[in-house]
């Protein structure tokens, strides 16, 4: 599987952006799908993922202001981000797990996926 991220950018406090992920090969909707990001100077932390049936979960510093979906027909996933925080400022990287090999409770963990992108820089501005 290879992952394309996209979407990022610079935008004000407050604003909004849309994260993509696509995703190359024919057993997308069988992976579960997670957003990851660092900041400068710390290590990278979960953000988002959902499961290959469509459940989500959040890190509790986005939780009610993003959103991760995914488009199977479009071997896509995305990350919309609200409300932005100068805190938000990081690369954002996709990841995905191995084929329906994860337990939900597991979605958080890096060690739970095998393929990642190359990252996508969002910068909020205060």
């Amino acid at each position: 599987v290879q992952l394309q991220a996209s979407g990022g950018g610079l935008v004000q406090a407050g604003g909004s952006l849309r994260l993509s992920c696509a995703a190359s090969g024919r057993t997308f909707s069988r992976h579960a799908m997670g957003w990851f990001r660092q900041a400068p100077g710390k290590e990278r932390e979960f953000v988002a993922a959902i499961s290959w049936s469509g459940s989500t979960v959040y890190a509790d510093s986005v939780k009610g202001r993003s959103t991760i979906s995914r488009d199977n027909a479009k071997n896509t996933v995305y990350l919309q981000m609200n409300s932005l925080k100068s805190e938000d400022t990081a690369v954002f990287y996709c990841a995905a797990d191995r084929r329906g090999g994860t337990i939900f409770s597991m979605l958080s963990q890096e060690q739970s996926y095998d393929y990642w992108g190359q990252g996508t820089q969002v910068t909020v501005s205060s």
